[in-house]
């Protein structure tokens, strides 16, 4: 009976002390909760942004504009008259030669006979029209005595004149059998270095197919277009910046020639600048980038085109005096590189803010960290 009375009266104190236990953890839990709760606005707290220093500059107004790299002159070297089989390519890309010089040359066995067959058919043709001739000479010779009629006269005479008609078809038949022969060698027609080898030794070529490209490349021609509105900008003689991409290479050099109209497809205006390379340096069909100033330098403000939010002329930039970013807009002068030149009424030396502008409004604080340009520029370095 005493045991049956202890257990009934541990009962209660069991679950007073369980009740207790979890009031207690309930209020730590509740607490814990509260204190990890940020009681400052997240408005009124500083915003980390990194900033750059603005540059004072000029500016200088200026054109550009993409180019081709062009050969002097080049050509396409291959049959113009014969269909045949190459026999033999004797260059490769790289290979300078000069005119004259036998590139290839064609297995033209039917032309030669051809050109056999017509010769001895016009030596024949010459024999007979000759005794032709001699025959007519005699007969007219006759004719004063009474011993032939003028008709027969006039027919030897009309006969001779026949056959050297004829003897001329055939000459004019066997220069062309010899241009088809002397087709079948093909030559250098400049000085000048292979660039490209398109067939090689056994496959079958008809008239216009390219066995070899030849430039030369003494003279290199950048060729441009630009829209008629600059029509006066690109005159003959203008002085030009070339940055040619190939070799990230920078030359002066001076406008040689203008076309006299637009294109009518598409109303750009086409010019040319001649640059001469007797060294072979400059490689043809790379692009390049052309470079024309087109007034006097002007006051300016640079940074980086990314600080920036451009809209038109305009641009928008957060500037941080103090701890608070204001946000403000100037004229754009130019961009030239990824560096944005704007109206010196942004003062060199201002701050501008460069990364976490994206998150900031007019008036925020900012904790404010300032880079260089280069640093902010720099690339990431690869682990």
């Amino acid at each position: 009976m005493n045991e049956e009375r202890r257990r009934r009266g541990t009962v209660p104190l069991v679950i007073s002390v369980g009740v207790v236990v979890v009031l207690v953890l309930g209020g730590l839990m509740i607490w814990r909760a509260s204190a990890r709760t940020n009681k400052v606005a997240l408005v009124s707290s500083a915003k980390p942004v990194t900033v750059i220093a603005a540059k004072s500059a000029s500016f200088r107004p200026s054109r550009t504009y993409i180019g081709t790299l062009e050969p002097w002159v080049q050509a396409s070297v291959g049959p113009q008259f014969v269909s045949a089989y190459v026999d033999t390519v004797l260059v490769r890309p790289g290979a300078s030669v000069r005119r004259g010089e036998v590139l290839a040359t064609l297995d033209c066995r039917n032309a030669n006979a051809t050109q056999q067959a017509i010769a001895s058919q016009a030596r024949a043709i010459d024999a007979t029209q000759r005794a032709i001739a001699h025959e007519a000479a005699r007969t007219e010779g006759l004719l004063d005595g009474g011993f032939v009629s003028p008709n027969e006269a006039e027919q030897k005479t009309a006969e001779s004149a026949s056959g050297l008609a004829q003897l001329e078809a055939t000459k004019a038949k066997l220069a062309s059998s010899a241009l088809e022969v002397s087709d079948c060698i093909l030559r250098a027609p400049f000085d000048g270095e292979i660039s490209r080898r398109s067939i090689d030794p056994g496959a079958f070529v008809r008239p216009g197919t390219a066995i070899v490209n030849i430039v030369d490349r003494t003279t290199v021609r950048m060729t441009a277009d630009v829209p008629e509105l600059d029509f006066d900008v690109v005159g003959p003689g203008t002085k030009v910046v070339l940055h040619m991409f190939a070799t990230n290479r920078d030359i002066a050099a001076t406008i040689a020639r203008r076309a006299p109209a637009a294109d009518p497809s598409t109303r750009t205006v086409h010019f040319e600048i001649d640059i001469l390379d007797p060294k072979r340096e400059i490689p043809v069909g790379t692009t390049g980038e052309v470079r024309i100033h087109v007034g006097d330098p002007e006051p300016a403000t640079q940074i980086p085109l990314s600080t920036a939010m451009i809209r038109g002329d305009q641009a928008t930039v957060y500037l941080v005096e103090g701890d608070v970013a204001h946000s403000k807009v100037f004229s754009i002068k130019g961009e030239v590189g990824g560096q944005l030149f704007v109206n010196p009424t942004l003062h060199g030396g201002s701050l501008v803010v460069s990364e976490g502008r994206a998150l900031l409004n007019h008036g925020d604080r900012v904790a404010a960290k300032v880079v260089s340009e280069d640093a902010s520029t720099a690339p990431d370095k690869q682990p």
